[in-house]
């Protein structure tokens, strides 16, 4: 299996990245470059390879995924590129340990915070100053590039634009404006496309091993997106939570029931950050504090001087809190937009197919009660809640307001 096999529905893009990685093999095999130490990338104006790369592309379509094959890909060892074969046979070493995480020249940033700091930038900006240890690239995988902060992004640019020989930044993110100016000029942009939802079913079949009915179900009602169709389909308490959300638009015929329902979609998101507290919040307190010298067990009294380091952690804990929460809540608000898309279909006799088909008596009773016009406002609310999500505004009151204008229409 090549490691092109797992980005779904990107045809166009894994050919152009494939031709990067042919050209980046040639580079640092040619005798010349390797002989002088100059960067051979800088050496070839005709090479598809450059160090810097940003994937763009809209949820679920698969940025990391296609970032970590082309990371693979560079690494790959395989005997076969002797006799003409492609780099990225997805089976050499240099490919699977990619691809699983453990090779020690690719580095995979992700974060589960709000932001990327100062202080984890400088660490990765040093971490790229080094020669590939025992691979042919020192390749920097940075999934959440959108999320950097300013101060980030400045201490980015920098090993950017002047970037050590055989190192590759590759950074993704939702879109090129998520990216400073300054950065996004200086690499090569590749975009990629939502996946078809065919291509999604057909690779949740293949790979998860999911029955054909119920990956095709989850493909179209996420309408392509990977990550969560697979969710959908193996999780039973996301489909649950996908279905109390589907119920919310037969809920807002009052005032109270649009308060009751945005409270339970608050409730929800809530609980889902309780889950990931209870899941890895403890885990790390306690290895915390081993690491700090305290006694085994929740009432060892810490070291004099170590209470800063505990406050960081407890810190970041709440800040992992909040984005698990605040996804949760978009997952929902998603939901909720692509219900309000079959109803408009329906109301303006459209053939595309509908994506949340098993709801479909309540998207035509929706439909027939209401108008194209009250249903794009409905829509438009749902898209004015995530905004006001995004600049931070009480996740309640946020909700609330939609709910009541999903009632008004």
């Amino acid at each position: 299996m090549a490691v092109w096999d797992d980005v779904v529905g990107q045809e166009r893009l894994t050919e152009q990245l494939a031709a990067a990685a042919r050209d980046a093999d040639a580079l640092v095999t040619a005798e010349g470059a390797a002989a002088s130490g100059a960067d051979p990338i800088a050496q070839s104006g005709a090479s598809k390879m450059t160090h810097a790369w940003l994937f763009t592309g809209p949820p679920g379509s698969g940025r990391a995924t296609a970032a970590r094959a082309f990371a693979a890909a560079l690494q790959c060892v395989s005997p076969d590129r002797a006799l003409g074969g492609a780099p990225g046979c997805g089976f050499c070493d240099g490919c699977h340990t990619s691809l699983v995480g453990t090779h020690a020249d690719v580095e995979v940033v992700r974060t589960d915070l709000l932001s990327i700091g100062v202080k984890e930038t400088r660490d990765l900006v040093r971490r790229s100053s080094m020669s590939p240890s025992d691979g042919r690239w020192q390749v920097i995988v940075l999934e959440d590039a959108d999320r950097l902060t300013e101060g980030a992004g400045n201490v980015l640019l920098k090993a950017v634009e002047e970037p050590a020989p055989r190192t590759v930044w590759l950074l993704c993110a939702p879109s090129i404006e998520d990216v400073l100016p300054t950065i996004r000029s200086r690499c090569r942009h590749v975009t990629l496309r939502t996946p078809p939802v065919a291509a999604v079913a057909d690779v949740l079949v293949r790979r998860d091993g999911i029955d054909p009915d119920a990956a095709a179900a989850a493909a179209r009602a996420t309408q392509g997106h990977i990550g969560r169709a697979r969710r959908l389909a193996t999780d039973e308490r996301a489909r649950a939570r996908r279905a109390a959300v589907l119920k919310l638009p037969l809920r807002v015929d009052d005032i109270g029931g649009c308060l009751k329902g945005a409270q339970e979609l608050i409730d929800a998101a809530t609980e889902d950050a309780k889950q990931v507290a209870e899941d890895v919040d403890a885990k790390e307190t306690e290895e915390l504090r081993a690491a700090l010298g305290a006694a085994a067990g929740t009432g060892g009294r810490l070291p004099r001087g170590t209470a800063g380091a505990m406050k960081e952690l407890q810190d970041k804990q709440k800040r992992r809190s909040t984005r698990t929460q605040r996804d949760s809540l978009d997952l929902a608000l998603t939901d909720l937009t692509g219900f309000y898309r079959d109803v408009l279909a329906v109301q303006l006799n459209a053939t595309v197919p509908l994506a949340n088909d098993e709801v479909r008596d309540s998207i035509r009773r929706i439909a027939a009660s209401s108008s194209p016009e009250r249903t794009l406002r409905r829509i438009e609310a749902v898209i004015a809640c995530r905004q006001a999500l995004d600049r931070n505004v009480a996740p309640l009151l946020a909700v609330e307001a939609m709910t009541a204008a999903l009632r008004k229409g």
